[in-house]
């Protein structure tokens, strides 16, 4: 299999899976000089015209609340060798900054989230698709102390969230998304053989 375009590998799994574990692995072995990576979570859509109540109302957890559109239209551009402006997004405030971050093409587009396999348009620009299964008792605590150590949330809001959204739509989307992947690696960053293997497909594509 031969590649004159950007390979593009996408991966998706529930909240606190380890997503990101596998994606800083893929591209520390693979190279940050070879990756071009977005992270969906990148994409949400900003909510600053709202009052704060209404913001943290919104179900952050359904495919509605992405610019997904914007994400495909970035790896296009990355495919076509033009470099994109990745939208910074306040957690904290729910709102998309004024900054951006230039994300330059590379032979390899990494893209992340955990709705990525849900849309059909962004199931079909990927090259490989990677799911990242993790149990969800691990998944809710990983989940727990990220939005508080990094989110400004407390643990009330934390669980409210969980219950009222998270859950319920990983049961709706991401679970079912999962029998589009192409690879399933059981506990994400810490299945050492099944990055081995990842890795090495990678590099092999890449030649």
């Amino acid at each position: 299999m031969t590649h004159s375009a950007p390979l593009v590998i996408g991966i998706a799994g529930g909240s606190g899976s380890g997503k990101t574990t596998v994606a800083q692995e893929i591209l520390q072995r693979v190279g940050p000089d070879r990756i071009a990576f977005l992270q969906h979570d990148a994409y949400y859509k900003d909510l600053s015209g709202l009052p704060p109540v209404q913001r943290a109302a919104v179900n952050f957890d359904h495919p509605n609340s992405l610019e997904s559109e914007l994400m495909i239209r970035h790896i296009e551009q990355l495919k076509n060798g033009e470099a994109v402006e990745l939208p910074i997004y306040d957690f904290a405030t729910h709102s998309r900054t004024k900054q951006s971050f230039t994300v330059q093409p590379r032979a390899v587009i990494l893209i992340e989230g955990i709705l990525i396999f849900v849309e059909p348009a962004l199931r079909e620009i990927c090259d490989v698709k990677i799911f990242v299964d993790t149990d969800s008792d691990l998944r809710f605590i990983r989940r727990l102390q990220r939005d508080i150590a990094e989110r400004g949330r407390t643990e009330e809001m934390v669980v409210k969230q969980y219950l009222a959204t998270v859950r319920p739509m990983h049961l709706e989307f991401v679970e079912p998304s999962k029998r589009y992947a192409d690879v399933i690696i059981p506990e994400g960053g810490l299945n050492v053989a099944a990055l081995d293997m990842v890795v090495a497909r990678v590099e092999a594509l890449l030649k």
